[in-house]
């Protein structure tokens, strides 16, 4: 059956009863991801809808972020591990195809379609990033008995040490205080704090936030979500003057722990680079490595959004690493909106 690509709103209707019937749909193409992205970033919506004569067919949510210092990308989904389109497989293909027009119409940079199933046609397959996922069994005592000794042992220092572990919206804010001085430290501008307002507002049926602390002081935290009977650790940080106590540990633990209590099947780490430090880290809980097979496509070239891992941001890193976090916390979320 042949399908027409054409724009899709931001209040599409039928659009999240759509992707729910959709077993290669994630989190990330929820419709609310929309108002995220415009109302906490100021980015622009650029969704795509597949119809045929007896309905939807397929969506793909699009978001371009644009700036005279990083470039001009058009995402789906920025910041985020998912996206990439939903649907049959003619209408995958028309909406790739739809969305190679646009960015080409558009001319930005760079197209990414993160997808998480492999999309056949003409665009270019990138295999930068990797993710880790975990089957989590019904009952968390399983899932301890199934962890390496060394994980155990690991995990029990932060425990013996008096560290609390909690759960909610409503600890957002120390997730944010820790989740900043991180990312100051690793020489990375931090993401804007009202884009994890955002999420709490529209996305709160999906939105986890843990937080672990020692002597009352936010140590490590993380912020995930859950979708499909899967939960996904999308950014975790720790303190690193603790980091010998291990509160890291305690925090990946306790999420695992939690989603078993909720009945979920899937423990997914969130993406990383193969064969770096975090990768490691990710393998040593049992997981399983499972690739992210985004499409690309550039007129000009391009191969990847910024990063501060590439050789061209090497002294910039350097620098931020040293600066106040004062100064940090008030630049960096203006640059980090721009770095999809």
């Amino acid at each position: 059956m042949s399908v027409q690509v054409t724009p899709a709103s931001l209040d599409e209707p039928g659009w999240d009863d759509f992707i729910r019937g959709r077993p290669e749909a994630t989190y990330a193409h929820l419709a609310a991801w929309g108002r995220v992205f415009t109302e906490s970033m100021g980015h622009s919506w650029h969704g795509l809808q597949a119809l045929g004569e007896d309905g939807l067919h397929g969506v793909l949510p699009l978001i371009r972020v644009k700036s005279r210092l990083f470039g001009d990308y058009l995402v789906s989904m920025p910041f985020i591990n998912y996206g990439g389109p939903v649907g049959s497989e003619p209408a995958r293909a028309a909406l790739a195809n739809g969305a190679r027009d646009l960015a080409r119409e558009m001319r930005v940079d760079l197209l990414e379609l993160r997808n998480r199933a492999p999309l056949e046609g003409d665009l270019v397959r990138s295999d930068r990033k990797i993710t880790v996922v975990l089957e989590l069994p019904a009952d968390a005592g399983d899932l301890w008995d199934a962890l390496k000794a060394k994980v155990r042992s690991q995990i029990r220092r932060p425990m013996k040490e008096g560290m609390t572990v909690a759960f909610g919206g409503e600890h957002l804010g120390a997730f944010y205080e820790v989740f900043a001085r991180n990312m100051r430290d690793l020489g990375t501008p931090v993401l804007p704090q009202r884009f994890f307002e955002a999420l709490a507002h529209h996305l709160a049926d999906h939105l986890v936030i843990c937080v672990v602390r020692h002597q009352g002081r936010p140590v490590a935290g993380g912020c995930g979500f859950v979708f499909g009977g899967e939960i996904e650790l999308t950014w975790a940080s720790s303190l690193r003057d603790v980091n010998r106590l291990a509160p890291n540990m305690l925090l990946y633990w306790s999420l695992m722990a939690e989603a078993t209590e909720r009945g979920l099947d899937v423990f997914n780490f969130g993406r990383c680079t193969p064969g770096g430090g975090t990768h490691r880290f990710k393998l040593q809980w049992g997981g399983r490595d499972e690739p992210l097979p985004w499409s690309q496509w550039s007129s000009t070239g391009v191969a990847a959004t910024p990063s501060p891992d590439s050789a061209k941001y090497r002294l910039a890193v350097g620098v931020w690493q040293r600066l106040p976090l004062a100064v940090t916390n008030r630049v960096g979320p203006v640059l980090a909106r721009s770095i999809p």
